[in-house]
C-alpha cells in the first residue's frame, strides 16, 4: 500500500499549477479589425497545396506561390498563387488561392477556348478579370458575412476578346440579340457550374448583371 501524501505537499503542488498554467486559457485569439496591417504568417505548406501546385506544374502553367498573409477582420490569403501565364492573357488577376487557380485554368482551357472557337468561330485571345482577392463583406449582405473574395477563393469575369476582334461581355452579351453570343455564354456558365463550387451570374441578381462570379467553396450553388 502506497503511503498517504502529507497535505503540506499537495497544497504547495495545486497553487504552483494555478500559477504556471494548470488552467488553460481556450478563449479565442482576438480577431484583428478589418483594413490592420497585413501580417506574414510562418504556416506550413499543407498537403492539398503541395499536391495543387504540382497539378500547375503538370500542366505547364506559370504561377508564382504566394506567402500566407493575415490582412485583418478574417481576410487572409492562405495557400495561394499569382497565375504567370496559362497559355490565354487575363486581365486584374492578384492572389488565388490555388485550387481556384486550378478549377480557372481548366475551364479556361477545356470550356471557354473550344466553345469561341466552335461557337462564335475565332480563337480566344484574352480574358477580362474584375480581379480576384479583396477584403469585403458579400454585397448587400445584412450580416457583413465575407466574400469569397476575401480569402483570394473567388474571381469575376466580366468579359471576353477574340482573334476577329469582337469583345464579348457578360454585361452586354447574356441577352444578346445574336444567339451565338447567348449560347457561348451559357455554354461556358453551365461548364464553370461543374468546376466551381459557386457560380453566379446575371440571372442571380442584380450586383452580377456584368459579370461571372466563380468561387471554389465546394457549395454546388449554381445560378
Amino acid at each position: 500500500m502506497r503511503p498517504p501524501v502529507h497535505p503540506s505537499i499537495v497544497l504547495p503542488l495545486l497553487l504552483a499549477g494555478c500559477v504556471f498554467g494548470g488552467e488553460r486559457d481556450t478563449r479565442p485569439p482576438p480577431v484583428r479589425p478589418m483594413g490592420s496591417r497585413p501580417i506574414t504568417l510562418n504556416l506550413p505548406t499543407s498537403r492539398e497545396t503541395q499536391t495543387c501546385y504540382a497539378d500547375l506544374a503538370r500542366e505547364d502553367v506559370r504561377y508564382s506561390p504566394l506567402p500566407d498573409r493575415d490582412f485583418g477582420g478574417g481576410c487572409m490569403v492562405i495557400g495561394a498563387v499569382q497565375l504567370i501565364d496559362i497559355g490565354v492573357p487575363v486581365t486584374n488577376l492578384t492572389a488565388m488561392r490555388c485550387g481556384l487557380a486550378r478549377a480557372f485554368v481548366g475551364w479556361t482551357r477545356n470550356a471557354v477556348a473550344p466553345a469561341a472557337f466552335q461557337i462564335l468561330g475565332s480563337r480566344l485571345v484574352k480574358i477580362e478579370s474584375m480581379g480576384t482577392y479583396a477584403c469585403r463583406a458579400v454585397a448587400g449582405s445584412p450580416t457583413g458575412r465575407l466574400s469569397g473574395h476575401a480569402l483570394a477563393n473567388a474571381v469575376d469575369i466580366s468579359g471576353f476578346v477574340l482573334e476577329d476582334g469582337r469583345r464579348i461581355t457578360i454585361a452586354g452579351g447574356w441577352n444578346s440579340a445574336d444567339d451565338g453570343i447567348r449560347r457561348f455564354l451559357r455554354i461556358i456558365h453551365d461548364s464553370a457550374c461543374k468546376r466551381f463550387g459557386t457560380v453566379l451570374s446575371p440571372e442571380y441578381n442584380a450586383a452580377h448583371h456584368d459579370h461571372l462570379h466563380l468561387e471554389d467553396d465546394g457549395k454546388n450553388f449554381c445560378r
